[in-house]
């Protein structure tokens, strides 16, 4: 014997009397839909009694009750226990089937469980009842509800939409399914914008709905409700113009297409859900719509079903035609007459089904022990409700439609959904459609899955995928950080600092680039850094090389001037082989200043150096020595004297070999100790390279530009002391001049040399480098060729000796 609770009349009516007396309840509201699950189960019973080879010599029985109202409900199982039926072999029920509803379900449990009398329901989802401590005799052939939570969850993923707004009903099935959602949303990064709570009898509820449908920013509004509450909910809203909206529905309500209608088409158009999956049910459909009044004679509920779809009266009345009770119900449109296909009715069908094959393992016996436990074996007469529990656990079998039907620890089965698109037509009915499936016993990252070139449409007036975020994900080149005091989709999004990227989207970090290398304009690429020096191309590199050479052709043309007039008073009163010698390292300090443009090189970074501290040397030993050469004349015009002897031509090359030796011998021990390198300089400008040339030793460097600021200081101090010469003897004050400039340009060189950034170091030193050396050239060698070329009646030895008649030099 099976039993089983169904609530075909869904609504109680209370009768309180004005309280003068005892008040009463009635049911109402006739549910066709569970009249159609009762009827599934009798037709299973029927047709596994005719299987010969399921249970032979066994028939099954059912004992089935209306009620509504938790507490009617619970009154019909506690009667469905203990009513004993004289036509059954046994009084007692052995399994029981229901409730719809999960709260129902729970608490007849609670009354089932201490008799160990196993339940069985085909549409109580709650993730709550796999809790086998407190249901341990709790069975479904639906999934729970934490497969579809999960289902949603990965389906949302899959579309992108991270923010949604939750309405939900009052109700174990709605509450605990929208805790469980949120719970695994907050796991992949699903939001929740709001969550509110639907009454029937509420305005207040109702209106808060609706103010904040129409203010949040969400698109995608997850409808967890039973189906008498989205029948109230729909019913309301079409009152409300709420658009613009994605609705995704619970199994519950997803699959019924009689809650379409026109005034509902911008709420359920393009609605999505996931749905118990299709199945055939051979027979089924023929056995519903054979269904009599007469069949159940003494059943008021049929009769009353019958009333309502026929609109006809049993009863003699006024107001209504008659029922013949012959009426055919294939013209009737109802949840109780589609028959093109079966969803939950199919779970009613493998419920039976699951008693019958663990009644069949139950009776089986091999060697006087069952194959199944080892147990001993046990007849017919001996079944217990506690024996048919413990082999449910074992039951493992394929329906005719080739479902599989087998328990984990937890009573629940496999998970199996299709995922159904609501598809308005113009007349307000709908095609719903089935988009895809979900299915628990495939792999990982296999179980979601969308049919190929099926047609989706959708909700929030849109004709492509709505969007659903609280913030759009952060673009490369920014990252993503959490406002503690929003919700983590609410992220905010920050630029990546200076010398930072990111690369992808919602970045948590910014990535500092290598040091060669620097962000582009964006921020999403470490790009290599341009290197900068100073090159021959560039205006101000053009125009040193240009000044560079112009020095070098000035001096090649004093040069051929004092050539050509060697012979002439003032070339020979200047020491023509001084002066000869100056101009040649006049020419290598003009060429030198070359060196220190162009891409630094490791050649490169030793010779500008060492070549211009030599040739500058070699420079301001021959001003040096025309300088002691002019004192010397100076003091030999004296009576008496004989200094002329002490500094002839050939201490004259000595003294300049021997200061320029000095320089070199500096030079190569820099060279050898630490030679300067061609280095890249990453600090000054963090955009750009420098390439320059690291001084190697700082010492080096700086010994050599002290010896030549000795020798220039030495020089014009001996200039100095020599400027009162006779007026007509002008080389000391020109030598004065020079050397003035020359000390001049070096001691500004110093603080602009270490001040100036990048290739402008490099302008510094050839801009000293000539300014010093044009100083030289200039003061001492353009005023004897203006007089060579220009005044040659002053280029005479009478007019040179003036009033002091100086000895040949």
């Amino acid at each position: 014997m099976i039993g089983g609770v169904f609530s075909m009349s869904s609504t109680r009516k209370l009768i309180d009397n004005d309280y003068q007396a005892i008040p009463y309840a009635y049911c109402t509201k006739l549910n066709d839909r569970e009249l159609k699950f009762a009827q599934t189960v009798i037709f299973t019973v029927e047709e596994i009694n005719r299987d010969t080879k399921l249970l032979p010599g066994v028939s099954l029985g059912y004992r089935l009750y209306n009620g509504c109202g938790s507490e009617n409900l619970i009154r019909a199982a506690v009667e469905a226990v203990n009513t004993e039926d004289s036509k059954s072999c046994s009084g007692q029920i052995q399994a029981f089937l229901g409730h719809s509803s999960s709260g129902v379900s729970e608490d007849i449990n609670l009354i089932l469980s201490p008799l160990s009398i196993p339940q069985v329901s085909h549409l109580s989802t709650c993730a709550c009842l796999s809790d086998k401590r407190l249901y341990p005799t709790f069975f479904r052939t639906v999934p729970s509800d934490r497969f579809q939570i999960i289902g949603l969850v990965q389906f949302m993923k899959y579309f992108d939409w991270q923010w949604v707004g939750i309405i939900y009903s009052e109700g174990l099935y709605s509450k605990k399914g929208t805790a469980e959602f949120i719970k695994e949303a907050m796991k992949v990064g699903i939001c929740v914008e709001y969550r509110l709570p639907f009454s029937k009898t509420s305005q207040e509820k109702l209106d808060a709905i609706v103010e904040r449908l129409r203010e949040s920013s969400s698109k995608v509004v997850l409808l967890f409700m039973s189906l008498s509450y989205t029948k109230s909910f729909l019913s309301k809203m079409e009152n409300y113009n709420i658009t613009g909206k994605q609705w995704v529905g619970s199994e519950s309500w997803i699959t019924q297409a009689d809650l379409a209608s026109v005034g509902r088409k911008d709420v359920l158009q393009g609605a999505m859900g996931f749905a118990l999956p299709q199945a055939s049910i051979p027979g089924l459909g023929e056995f519903l719509l054979s269904l009599k009044p007469s069949d159940e004679p003494q059943s008021d509920i049929i009769k009353a079903i019958w009333e309502k779809f026929f609109d006809c009266s049993f009863s003699p009345s006024n107001t209504s035609v008659m029922c013949t009770g012959t009426e055919d119900l294939r013209t009737v449109s109802s949840d109780y007459t589609d028959v093109t296909h079966f969803r939950p009715e199919n779970n009613v069908y493998k419920a039976v089904y699951l008693v019958a094959y663990a009644l069949h393992a139950l009776l089986q016996c091999e060697n006087g022990s069952n194959p199944t436990t080892g147990k001993p074996c046990v007849n017919k007469n001996e079944v217990q409700p506690k024996l048919v529990l413990e082999h449910i656990y074992y039951v493992n079998f394929t329906t005719q439609s080739g479902a599989k039907v087998f328990f984990d620890e937890n009573g629940d089965s496999v998970a199996q959904y299709d995922l159904v698109n609501w598809q308005m037509k113009e007349d307000g009915s709908a095609a719903i459609v089935n988009i895809g499936q979900y299915d628990t016993s495939f792999p990982e990252g296999e179980k979601f899955k969308l049919k190929d070139n099926i047609k989706i449409v959708w909700g929030a007036n849109s004709n492509e995928v709505p969007r659903s975020v609280c913030r759009e994900p952060c673009p490369p080149g920014t990252r993503k950080a959490i406002n503690k005091f929003k919700p983590v989709c609410c992220f905010d999004c920050f630029e990546c600092p200076e010398g930072t990227i990111s690369n992808q989207t919602n970045s948590p970090d910014c990535l500092i680039c290598p040091p060669e290398f620097w962000p582009n304009e964006k921020k999403d690429q470490c790009l290599p850094k341009p290197s900068e020096y100073l090159s021959y191309k560039e205006v101000m590199g053009a125009l040193l090389t240009g000044f560079g050479c112009a020095g070098v052709f000035l001096s090649l043309l004093t040069s051929i001037i004092f050539l050509t007039h060697k012979e002439t008073p003032i070339v020979k009163a200047n020491n023509s082989e001084l002066s000869f010698l100056l101009l040649f390292s006049l020419k290598l300090c003009f060429l030198c200043s070359l060196t220190f443009i162009g891409r630094p090189s490791e050649w490169s970074c030793m010779l500008r150096h060492t070549a211009f501290g030599i040739t500058f040397v070699l420079c301001i030993s021959c001003v040096l020595g025309k300088t002691i050469v002019v004192l010397m004349a100076f003091r030999a015009t004296l009576p008496g004297s004989n200094m002329m002897k002490w500094f002839g031509p050939t201490q004259q090359r000595l003294s300049v070999l021997t200061f320029t030796l000095i320089q070199v011998v500096i030079c190569i021990l820099w060279l050898t100790i630490s030679p300067p390198y061609p280095k890249m300089n990453m600090k000054y400008y963090k955009e750009k390279i420098i390439l320059e040339c690291a001084l190697g030793s700082a010492v080096g460097f700086w010994a050599v530009l002290s010896y030549i600021g000795l020798l220039a200081l030495l020089c014009f101090i001996l200039a100095f002391l020599a400027r009162k010469l006779p007026d007509s003897f002008n080389e000391a004050k020109l030598i004065t001049f020079s050397m003035l400039i020359f000390c001049a340009v070096w001691i500004t060189f110093i603080p602009a040399y270490v001040s100036s950034p990048g290739k402008f170091t490099v302008a510094v030193e050839i801009f000293a480098i000539l300014a010093s050396s044009f100083g030289l050239l200039v003061c001492i060698f353009f005023p004897k060729c203006y007089i060579i070329i220009f005044r040659p009646e002053r280029n005479s030895k009478k007019h040179l000796m003036g009033k002091i008649q100086p000895r040949t030099l």
